[in-house]
């Protein structure tokens, strides 16, 4: 075996441990959740504390969907509302910004593509007094709409910058194509365009959905009445009881977590379609 094939063998293996490393310092988290959330409430505090659980039990889980124990329901659509919404703003926005500024020819273009980010520089602590002050002023404190704003204001840059570079990747041939066959720029977008950047559409969704959905610090400042919690704060206030249950808590994060992995799996699943057919095709 030669010098250079051992070399590149054990680049190979220190490569793939790395990743094994990585997966584990991941996984490891979620695997004790899933576990505590299927022991008892009594072996999951108990010393030594047991890796597998002893008696699988369910009852944590019908816990988090007792309205008296938690409203998950109640939460739920809340943050789904939210959520929902303030991607599908984010998303609309950022398709006609995103295609203004990969498409047309204007000046200021590129000094507006490049300041995207400047919004980034701002801590956002620091975006809550003024925030609260202008929302509050046209009577939107303890409102889930002034929490639709506000998440449209902080993933609108991300997206438009997103879709602007999917944009970019569109041959001008097409759309010249159809504006022969008497398209405008409106009917370019729907008929053209959109179907072309599906996987890039439904990933931006995806992220503007993730970070509405995660929200904390604005839903607390925002938000004050229960009825109107989303998930974050609810499960705040579940892990801030002086009789919490760890089973429950990990119960209530996991089932939290899935719309988000869901939606995640289901975007990349379309990126991968996309990828695949536009190789076929091309």
């Amino acid at each position: 075996m030669s010098k250079k094939k051992k070399k590149k063998i054990v680049r190979g293996i220190f490569f793939y441990a790395g990743i094994l490393l990585l997966m584990a310092a991941i996984l490891i988290p979620f695997f004790f959740m899933v576990t505590v959330s299927l022991k008892s409430a009594k072996e999951a505090i108990q010393v030594p504390p047991t890796v597998l659980p002893e008696a699988l039990t369910l009852q944590h889980y019908k816990d988090i969907f007792n309205a008296n124990i938690f409203p998950f329901l109640k939460y739920f659509k809340n943050s789904l509302y939210v959520s929902v919404l303030a991607a599908s703003i984010s998303l609309v926005f950022g398709i006609m910004a995103g295609y203004a500024l990969s498409k047309l020819r204007f000046p200021g273009r590129m000094t507006i593509s490049n300041s995207f980010y400047c919004v980034y520089m701002f801590s956002g602590i620091l975006l809550i007094v003024p925030l609260y002050r202008l929302l509050s002023s046209i009577g939107l404190y303890n409102r889930r709409e002034a929490l639709i704003i506000i998440m449209v204001v902080q993933t609108l840059p991300t997206s438009i910058y997103m879709l602007k570079g999917f944009f970019d990747t569109i041959p001008q041939e097409i759309e010249e194509a159809g504006k022969i066959d008497g398209l405008n720029y409106v009917q370019s977008i729907f008929y053209i365009v959109i179907p072309i950047s599906v996987s890039g559409i439904v990933s931006v969704f995806v992220y503007a959905f993730m970070i509405a959905w995660n929200d904390f610090l604005y839903a607390t400042i925002f938000l004050s009445s229960s009825d109107l919690f989303t998930l974050p704060i609810g499960l705040n206030s579940l892990f801030n009881r002086p009789d919490y249950i760890w089973g429950r808590m990990m119960a209530a994060a996991l089932v939290t977590s899935v719309p988000v992995v869901i939606m995640y799996a289901f975007s990349e699943f379309l990126m991968k379609k996309g990828t695949t057919e536009g190789g076929v095709k091309g």
